[in-house]
């Protein structure tokens, strides 16, 4: 692209006087380029080099200038062939030698080829080498490619003629010759290829003498030897040329031509007569070919190395004589450069990229010390003080707007796309970059050569170097150019072997280079552009000095000043256009443009896309390669491959995407495009076309500053540019680039090219994710299309970038951008999103401003900051009155947070409260930021609190319209409502038109510091004493059989009712209200009406009255408190009121009883024993057990004073119960009893003597109204302190120690308490009525440190009653056991202290050991069988058994232990009808049926035996029913018939059917349960001698006597 050849490649120089390179080149060429080299750096690592570009240059084109190279295929080269052309040679009948030569002759005319050799070095006109290295451009390799048949040929011609060649190409080898610094500098080596053509005996021998040939296709035929003693060709051409000694270099290979590889028209026709059965393999020939390339590796890397150190040298050697008189940095640069294309050429680009980056420091350095110095030739020599073509463009500029001769005056449009172009438009060419443009190096060398002209020499070789290293397109696509030449010129055979060309295995671009060539120029256009400026100042003789004067302008014509900035417009242009189609990849996908379509597209569709903005598309007949793979979708979601995404698509096919340097690649372009659309802008300046930015609205404080010129004379010889006349302003003159010439030639193109360089600039912004960029420009087209009046594209673009300058504290910029955006939502209808997004945020913002600068304002006042810029109030003012005026014509309400347009939203000071009325007001206070006054139709306040219940909410609000003004406000609102409790401010309201501004926080939310609404949202509500109350409680009256009740109690304090209205809802979960059951107690309210769902009417009532509600209710779970809600409103001669009041109560009794049942068979004994369920004691004043149909109770004597019961304390109560005689149980029969206590809690009796203590001490003070308020927080505290052992002590001493608050910080106690407005604390804040609060408190314990507590009448309302029913369960049968002793059968003896031992001490006293005849006597009754209808045991005989247990070692028993007895049904007849005594047994029927008598009692003898002395507890009897079977057949003994009650023994008598039994409830009655007998000795008294005369020395019995029976009696006498 640059020049003929490329620079990225070496040369390797062929000789071919055999003809034979059209048969090597099919496999030469696709093994080139050269792969994976290693060089070992004089100044650092192994440098590697992946790719070596060969250029093979025939002998005979090496010194013409227009040479046909031969390129090595690229990667991506796909090298399609023409077709191969006819040969020249005529056809042959086919038993001659073809000639492979490049004339007709016979086989043994080889004179003619080998000729050519001799004479190739001389014969040929050498390039004269120039005395200066680095401007030459000579071969690494020479190559001589020999074609020798036979042994003779070689012997005879060969050796000689290649010897010939040898020295005339080689003068190294020249003897006696050594090699000079000059020829060190084109070093080379050289190397001699024997190629063999088939059907020759070269073809037949093997490669050395030591190979063995054998025909492996025929077993049959031996394999013959090569002959013993005789060398092959390739061994006499080493052994000949390759010299002798310890480092001698193998130049010579062989490579022998297939025979699928010769033409058929080249191919010989004639055998070697004698064949040696050697036959070359594929792997032979592929050996060959890699020895080959990797002998032409070496060798080149040979020469590049002598290179390398011979420049190495020479510059250190030039370096140091810089400072020597004489010394020329363009000498120094040429032979640096030198240096730096070698490296390029053998693929180091990185080196030569370091050596073109340290000449133009050189450069700079040599300017800046000329322009110190002042002297050019002293320090590096002078360079031009100008470029001529500089100086002819701005001539012909000047006279062109003189003349009024311009270009583009006709009004025809340009397209760029065609290849008609005007001449000498641009002097810069297409391409303005670029080293083929002039003969810089030539110019260099010869010192003639501008400053301008030298900085963009070095600048498009850096550009070149970074495109090679960035794997550009564009450097690609130059080394494709000259491949396809080659390719044709290789011949085909029948069926070729050469391989494909190889694929590199990176195909990929690399976007960091490309990114870094974007950056360089961002550098370099505005550098150069000052280099323009002063040029073609000194070529007018307008700069004093040459190239290192300073900026010393002398005074400039305007017109030379307009033709100077069209050229450096031009140009900065052309450059920045150049390198973004130089950086142009597919690799870096751009979204889809974001251009609105106007109607006028058609019109500026002239324009030309970016891709044809440098130059028309390259065109190119080398097919692109179909197989790359498609890229993967964009992870930031830009179009698929399928669309044209960005104008920057060339037509090459889709590469892979990637990700390393895509961002910087797209930043760096987008810089590009951002630089291009400030050159055409400045441009548009001079022509009066702006981007819009001028007339953007201004909300700023006007500073008014005026320009101060710094001349020291005026400048008024200097006309303006508005004096020049309207033909400069339009000239173009000087605008070489022909799409900012077609940009300018109107106003339209001028914005279509404007917009589009933006757009695509916003494009690889966000691309490289740069943001505030996306946004800069987002806001440019915003403007440019509002300046347009294009207000639809202006407000997508301004929806779309405000909030980010509004996040990046733009606030200015911010408001400007929201004025323009409100006129386009108003120029477009958008009524609705002129005030809610426009007009809503622009007030917003401007609020916002006004409070920073009020903040700021206080900061400056303490000396902590200083004034900033905010916007004028005249620039505001106007819409918060047209957003209210345009918000009353939309359907929906505007919502605006108040915090938005207000600050310093606080509460002023607690509520007051209105007298005699209930009522509160609270003041708001509010700071307006917003510029303008409005009126507010509603102000309101909502209080809420988290209570029990379900929240409780307030409004207040303002009596009516409210004027808002700016600054600070002050808004009294009311509430008719009240609910006594803590709150805090949830919302605020302020209603104006349609625009409600709220206010919300969450409830308990923390308020941070500072916050500018709200510091203490905390309201705290109390009930006076006067006003209405509502009072909830358990009825006293309770019966457990019955739903409970409860009262609520309305009392109407100081408010004379003329209708009420209260509704009663429960607030606790699972609570039910039995509402159809309620009853109004107080019938005096007028006009009372009870209604469903909970809502009671009723008519006047007086002040100081009240009326009660009694209502049950029913649980779904056990609670101990429930909550209702109590809603009453009211209505007076002052107005609608609304009472709230949400209470608790518990509903858990105060008392326990329990009950212990004895059954006796004619009564049952019950023992209630009563206890507190709470840590209270209790006071239980009376009881009574309220008699049945069926029983009745007895009672003993009640206390006199009422029985104090306590946690640990019980009350036991003793009833006796007997069934009704005569009373039949029926289906209606009462039979439950209730019993009824009337008690008191002495929590209750504590907290009712508080109440009434401290609301007769506040009566008479300025305090009365918080009575209430004061009475709530003592009892709180009592429930708190009071404990079980505090309770017991008021209990048993009768007084209260108030002791228990004295330590309690009443002051904290009452927050926010806010006065009366009548009052005598009006005026003062809460905290001094708090304090006032707390003293009363301190006070009245100092003067009531103890409060008798005495005991409540019977009449008292702290009585309660609770009535238990009692039920009597029904017993089946209630046995009764009694054991009785029978009277000793003989007295006991007289002589004995005691004549009679039955009833010593109460208890009968009998002597161990002693028989005691005794009767088990057993009754049963069935009184207490009350189930209805009779259960199926009364109509069945029961069968018991008993049982005599005692402990074996206490008693002794005697006669039937155990047995069973039979209780007849209740309907069995027990009367002998023979009987005489038949009347009196049948009128004692029935009650033989209840209960047993006399006479059928079973009366059972015993004999006890006592075992041990003392008192021994009866035996027990136990008695059980038999369930499992049961007496079925008759008797015909009068035993059994006569007796109701008998005994069986085991199952005599008869036969026994066996059945099941229903179960019955048995009682059992030891009467001598709890009885004892007394058991003594049988030793009366005893006489002892206190000697030691008795056993062992112990004492001596003397006498004992015995307790007997009387006439028994004995004496021992020991």
């Amino acid at each position: 692209m640059e020049q003929p050849f490329s620079s990225s490649k070496v040369t390797v120089e062929y000789f071919d006087p055999h003809d034979v390179y059209k048969l090597l080149s099919p496999g030469l060429i696709p093994r080139l380029p050269l792969r994976d080299l290693n060089w070992q750096s004089h100044a650092g690592p192994v440098r590697s080099i992946n790719t070596l570009h060969v250029e093979l240059v025939p002998a005979d084109q090496a010194g013409s200038v227009d040479r046909s190279s031969v390129l090595s295929p690229t990667p991506d080269s796909k090298a399609p062939g023409r077709g191969r052309g006819e040969s020249t040679a005529s056809r042959d009948d086919g038993f001659s030698t073809a000639p492979i030569g490049r004339g007709r002759g016979s086989s043994t005319d080889n004179a003619g080829p080998l000729g050519a050799i001799r004479h190739s070095g001389p014969g040929i006109t050498k390039e004269r080498r120039h005395q200066i290295p680095g401007l030459r451009r000579t071969p690494y390799l020479k190559i001589l490619f020999v074609r020798c048949d036979d042994n003779d040929a070689y012997k005879s011609t060969t050796r000689s003629e290649i010897r010939e060649w040898i020295k005339a190409n080689t003068p190294s080898l020249t003897p006696g010759k050594a090699a000079s610094n000059a020829e060190n500098h084109d070093a080379f080596e050289w190397l001699i290829v024997h190629v063999v053509i088939p059907n020759t005996v070269a073809a037949t021998q093997p490669r050395s003498s030591g190979s063995k040939a054998a025909d492996s296709s025929s077993e049959k035929t031996s394999a013959l030897k090569w002959r013993t003693g005789s060398s092959t060709l390739l061994e006499k051409l080493r052994n000949d040329f390759n010299g002798t000694g310890k480092g001698a270099v193998d130049r010579v290979r062989q490579i022998r031509i297939g025979i699928n590889d010769v033409p058929y028209d080249l191919f010989p026709r004639v055998v070697p007569a004698v064949p040696t059965g050697y036959q070359e393999t594929e792997q032979d020939s592929e050996n060959a070919w890699q020895d080959l390339i990797g002998k032409i590796k070496e060798l080149i890397l040979s020469s590049f190395d002598i290179r390398v150190t011979q420049y190495e040298e020479d510059i250190k050697d030039k370096d140091a004589q810089r400072g020597l008189p004489g010394w020329n940095f363009c000498t120094f640069f040429i032979l640096k450069e030198g240096l730096a294309r070698g490296f390029e050429s053998v693929g180091l680009v990185e080196d030569a990229l370091v050596g073109y980056d340290e000449l133009s420091i050189g450069l700079d350095a040599i300017i800046k010390e000329q322009a110190i110095s002042g002297s050019a030739e002293a320090h590096g020599g002078a360079l031009l003080d100008y470029t001529e073509e500089l100086k002819i463009l701005a001539e012909q500029a000047a006279s062109q707007i003189f003349s009024g001769s311009m270009e583009f005056e006709d009004e025809e449009t340009v397209d760029l796309q065609t290849s008609k172009r005007v001449k000498d438009t641009d002097p810069f060419g297409a391409i303005p970059i670029s080293s083929t443009k002039k003969p810089y190096r030539e110019l260099i060398l010869a010192n003639n050569i501008s400053l301008f002209d030298f900085r963009c020499y070095i600048f498009s070789r850096q550009v070149a170097l970074l495109l090679r290293l960035g794997n550009a397109w564009s450097t690609r696509e130059e080394l494709l150019a000259k491949l396809k030449e080659q390719q044709d010129l290789a011949p085909r055979g029948v069926a070729p072997r050469a391989p494909p060309p190889k694929q590199a295995s990176d195909e990929s671009e690399n976007l960091a280079q490309l990114a870094e060539i974007c950056r360089r120029t961002l550098e370099f256009v505005p550098a150069v552009s000052m280099l323009i400026r002063k040029d073609i100042l000194a070529a007018l003789g307008l700069v004093k000095g040459g190239v290192g004067a300073g900026d010393d302008f002398e005074k400039i014509d305007p017109v030379l000043a307009e033709v100077i900035d069209n050229i450096v417009a031009s140009f900065a242009f052309s450059v920045a256009q150049q390198i973004l189609a130089q950086t142009s990849t597919k690799s870096l996908q751009i979204p889809a443009p974001m251009l609105a379509t106007s109607s006028d597209s058609e019109q500026k569709s002239a324009i030309p896309e970016p891709k044809t903005m440098m130059h028309p598309a390259r065109t190119s007949s080398i097919p692109l390669r179909q197989s790359i793979q498609r890229p993967p979708s964009s992870p930031l979601g830009f179009p698929g491959p399928g669309r044209k995404d960005s104008v920057n698509d060339g037509e090459y096919g889709m590469a892979q995407f990637l990700k390393t340097g895509l961002e910087e690649l797209a930043a760096t372009r987008a810089e590009l495009y951002t630089l291009s659309r400030n050159v055409l802008e400045e441009c548009g300046k001079r022509r009066g076309w702006t981007n819009g930015w001028a007339a953007v609205p201004i909300v700023g404080e006007s500073a008014d500053l005026q320009e101060i010129s710094l001349d020291d004379e005026p400048s008024s010889e200097v006309k303006s540019s508005a004096e020049v006349g309207p033909d400069l302003q339009a000239s173009v003159a000087g605008v070489g680039n022909e799409l900012l010439r077609t940009a300018l030639d109107n106003k339209d193109d001028f914005y279509r090219l404007y917009e589009t360089l933006t757009d695509k600039a916003m494009r690889h912004y966000s691309v490289a994710k740069y943001d505030h960029s996306v946004q800069a420009t987002k806001a440019d087209l915003a403007v440019l299309k509002f300046h347009l009046s294009e207000y639809k594209e202006a407000e997508y673009y301004f929806y779309n970038t405000i909030p980010f300058f509004g996040g990046c504290s733009w606030s200015l910029l911010e408001l400007s951008m929201l004025v323009m955006y409100a006129r386009c939502l108003k120029e477009l209808g958008r009524q609705e999103d002129y005030v809610t997004k426009a007009l809503r945020q622009l007030l917003t913002k401007a609020a916002a401003a006004e409070r920073d600068r009020l903040q700021q304002k206080s900061m400056i006042r303490i000396g902590n900051g200083s004034a900033g810029q905010y916007p004028e109030k005249s620039a505001i003012s106007g819409f918060l009155a047209d957003m209210l005026t345009v918000s009353a014509t939309l359907e929906k309400e505007v919502k605006i947070p108040l915090t938005n347009f207000f600050g310093e939203v606080e509460l002023d000071g607690p509520p007051t409260y209105d007298d005699d009325q209930d009522s509160f007001s609270l003041s708001l206070k509010l700071r307006s930021l917003l510029v303008d006054e409005f009126d507010a139709e509603s102000v309101s306040l909502r209080i809420s609190s988290p209570g029990f219940g379900g929240n409780k909410e307030i409004w207040v609000q303002a009596k009516g319209p409210v004027t808002i003004k700016p600054g600070r406000n002050k808004v009294p609102l009311q509430s008719n409502m009240l609910m006594p409790g803590n709150y805090e401010v949830d919302q605020i309201r302020i209603k104006s038109s349609k625009v409600l501004l709220h206010f919300e926080r969450e409830l308990g939310q923390v308020v941070e510091k500072p916050f500018p609404v709200l510091q203490n949202p905390v309201v705290t509500l109390y009930q006076r004493t006067s006003s209405l109350d509502v009072r909830l409680s358990s009825s006293k009256d309770i019966r457990l059989d019955t739903n409970n009740m409860l009262e609520v109690e309305v009392m109407t304090g100081w408010n004379d009712i003329t209708s009420a209205e209260v509704k009663i809802k429960s607030a606790t979960g699972g609570l039910r209200l039995l509402m159809g059951d309620a009853v109004i107690l107080d019938e005096s309210a007028g006009k009372s009406k009870k209604a469903d769902g909970g809502t009671f009417t009723f008519g006047a009532i007086t002040r100081d009255s009240s009326v009660k509600i009694r209502f049950p209710f029913k649980m779904e779970q056990d609670v101990l408190h429930v909550a209702v809600k109590v809603e009453v409103t009211y209505s007076t001669d002052k107005g609608s009121f609304t009472f709230f009041k949400t209470s608790s109560v518990s509903i858990a009794l105060a008392l326990g009883v329990n009950v212990q049942d004895v059954f006796k068979h004619k009564a049952l004994f019950s023992r209630f024993t009563v206890s507190t369920a709470s840590p209270s004691p209790l006071r239980l004043y009376k009881s009574e057990l309220i008699p049945s149909d069926l029983f009745e109770s007895h009672y003993g004597i009640p206390p006199s004073d009422p029985v104090a019961i306590f946690p640990k304390q019980p009350a036991s109560l003793l009833y006796k119960i007997t069934k009704k005689p005569g009373v039949a149980i029926g289906p209606s029969t009462k039979k439950t009893l209730y019993l009824k206590l009337w008690y008191s809690v002495l929590q209750d009796e504590i907290e009712d003597l508080l109440d009434k203590t401290l609301t007769k001490d506040l009566a008479d003070t300025p305090l009365r109204q918080y009575s209430k308020l004061i009475v709530y927080k003592v009892l709180a505290w009592s429930q708190r302190r009071l404990t079980a052992y505090e309770l017991e002590k008021c209990t048993l001493l009768g007084e209260l120690s108030t002791s228990f608050l004295s330590d309690i910080n009443w002051a904290t106690q009452f927050p926010g308490i806010g006065p009366t407005s009548n009052s005598s604390l009006k005026g003062e804040d809460s905290h001094q009525i708090a304090a006032q609060l707390a003293a009363f408190l301190r006070s009245w314990l100092l003067a009531n440190p103890v409060l008798p507590l005495s005991v409540p009448n019977h009449d008292s309302s702290l009585i309660s009653t609770i009535l238990i029913p009692v039920d009597i369960p029904p017993i089946t049968i209630v046995h009764t056991t009694d054991i009785v002793f029978q009277q000793p059968p003989f007295p006991i003896n007289s002589n004995s202290t005691s004549t009679s031992l039955d009833h010593v001490q109460g208890h009968p006293t009998f002597i161990i050991n002693q028989q005691l005849p005794a009767t088990l006597r057993l009754k049963w009754t069935r009184i207490w069988d009350t189930v209805f209808p009779a259960s199926p045991q009364r109509s069945e005989d029961l069968e018991f058994s008993y049982e005599i247990n005692a402990p074996p070692d206490t008693w002794l028993v005697g006669g039937r232990r155990k047995g069973h007895f039979v209780i007849p049904a209740a309907t069995a007849t027990t009367t002998n009808p023979t009987d005489h005594q038949e009347g009196k047994e049948g009128g004692e029927k029935k009650k033989s049926q209840e209960s047993s008598t006399p006479q059928t009692e079973a009366d059972i003898p015993l004999l006890l035996i006592p075992l041990r002395e003392g008192y021994l507890p009866y035996p027990s009897v136990d008695i059980k029913q038999v369930k499992s079977t049961a007496v079925a057949a008759s008797s015909t003994s009068s035993s059994t018939s006569t007796s109701p009650t008998r005994t069986t023994e085991g199952q005599a008598g008869g036969a026994v059917q066996q059945q099941q039994q229903p179960q019955g409830h048995y009682e059992t009655d030891n009467r001598n349960l709890g009885e004892v007998v007394q058991v003594i000795s049988d030793r009366a008294r005893v006489t002892l001698s206190l000697d030691a005369s008795g056993p062992a020395g112990g004492p001596l019995v003397l006498e004992c006597e015995r307790v007997g029976l009387e006439g028994e009696g004995g004496r021992v006498v020991a």
